[in-house]
């Protein structure tokens, strides 16, 4: 894909160290990453259906990710193969990994020792799916595209040399926890430089994608985590108040 919404203390002990959200927006910006629909409006629906190509083309996706939320920054490398092995490693926050092997959802947080852990196929709810080939249909069809101020290259950022084509995701039916997502797309390689969205409750995440490399043969171990032995463990945290 990928900070974010954060999700619900999962314990008074831990406080507000995180909130549950951060797991569904980032799931869904990394299932828009790796999932872009060919259901678009007008001209974009082409080009969006040639970035859709392009993605669908990656056997496995190696980039340099920049997480931005209100004040806070997080770096990190972010490594996805298919179908659905997802890993990020941080550097800021240092240490910090988030992996999702297609079946458990795994997140360590050094600064609180935390591990959690959270089991999709045990799962009742539809936010931990958006992971999976599922979850990526159901995201395509409830977005519509079209291109922000046509589909000439514009730059990325005011005054920047760099250019991009910009399209607006906006959801189509109420149930989409984001009101729009835009994307920024290189014209020459089609790779998503920016995904940047916008929650229902008016919280904006930007993911930025650099250093990007694709097809190098990533083997599965990457995606397997050893977690510290001293950490204290936490399952099923996504849902636990839901039980």
């Amino acid at each position: 894909m990928l900070a974010l919404n954060y999700f619900d203390a999962i314990s008074a002990s831990i406080g507000e160290f995180v909130k549950k959200q951060i797991f569904f927006v980032f799931f869904q910006l990394i299932a828009v990453l790796f999932g872009v629909t060919g259901q678009q409006i007008v001209t974009a629906e082409r080009f969006i259906e040639r970035v859709s190509d392009k993605y669908a083309g990656f056997s496995d996706y190696e980039a340099r990710i920049t997480i931005r939320t209100g004040n806070t920054d997080m770096y990190g490398t972010l490594v996805h193969k298919t179908p659905n092995f997802l890993r990020i490693d941080f550097s800021t926050p240092s240490e910090q990994v988030i992996v999702f092997n297609g079946d458990m959802l795994t997140v360590y947080l050094p600064e609180y020792r935390a591990i959690l852990n959270q089991s999709v196929a045990s799962s009742r709810s539809s936010g931990a799916n958006l992971a999976t080939a599922q979850g990526l249909s159901l995201l395509r069809r409830n977005f519509a595209a079209a291109f922000i101020t046509g589909p000439d290259p514009v730059p990325i950022d005011e005054g920047a040399r760099e250019k991009v084509v910009k399209l607006r995701l906006t959801r189509r039916y109420g149930s989409e926890g984001f009101r729009e997502i835009i994307l920024s797309i290189d014209p020459d390689n089609l790779l998503i430089r920016r995904m940047r969205g916008t929650t229902i409750a008016d919280t904006t995440v930007q993911f930025d994608f650099s250093d990007i490399k694709t097809n190098q043969g990533i083997s599965e171990r990457r995606f397997m985590y050893d977690s510290p032995a001293s950490a204290n463990l936490y399952n099923d945290f996504l849902f636990r108040d839901t039980e």
